[in-house]
């Protein structure tokens, strides 16, 4: 069988109202399906899929109440692990350049801390982070990918904060 690719890639979140707020309405992604699913030992899990283009999704999951899962806790990922916010990331495609510096406008005008165009070399992207603190990213290639990309080489030097390593 031929790989096809993720079908979504689930997440944690301890405001699933914000959250969604922020991927229809700062980003413009679309909810796909919303469940509430009533848990027999008691509580209720709510849990969103939110299209980011392309049918590839990302899921929600928001616990109320819910014995064994606790209230509060860091839906952050990599605060949690004790990882700079750049380990654990997520990666939406632009499709241009242009598109990217549209993009980090908008996101900018919605009141959206967002940092700078960041060369690849490869590829260019701009790093945000979403209500629970996962960092998000747009990303455009803007070269094709060759055997030479695929070997283990220096190419970057970089600072810790350059690279989002800060925490």
């Amino acid at each position: 069988m031929a790989n096809k690719g993720f079908s979504h890639i689930g997440l944690s979140t301890l405001d699933l109202d914000k959250t969604k707020d922020f991927y229809e309405n700062v980003l413009g992604f679309r909810t796909v399906r919303f469940d509430a699913i009533e848990i027999k030992e008691g509580g209720q899990i709510r849990h969103a899929i939110i299209d980011c283009g392309r049918d590839q999704l990302i899921a929600f999951m928001e616990a109320r109440d819910v014995p064994g899962i606790p209230a509060e806790y860091d839906a952050g990922i990599n605060r949690g692990l004790g990882l700079p916010s750049a380990f654990y990331h997520f990666a939406f495609e632009a499709g241009s350049e242009g598109a990217l510096e549209q993009k980090r406008q908008e996101l900018i005008d919605k009141g959206v801390k967002v940092t700078e165009v960041f060369d690849h070399d490869w590829a260019k992207s701009i790093y945000f982070k979403d209500p629970n603190g996962i960092q998000l990213e747009f990303c455009c290639y803007t070269r094709d990918l060759n055997q030479q990309d695929a070997e283990l080489k220096v190419r970057i030097k970089a600072s810790v904060k350059q690279l989002g390593l800060d925490f």
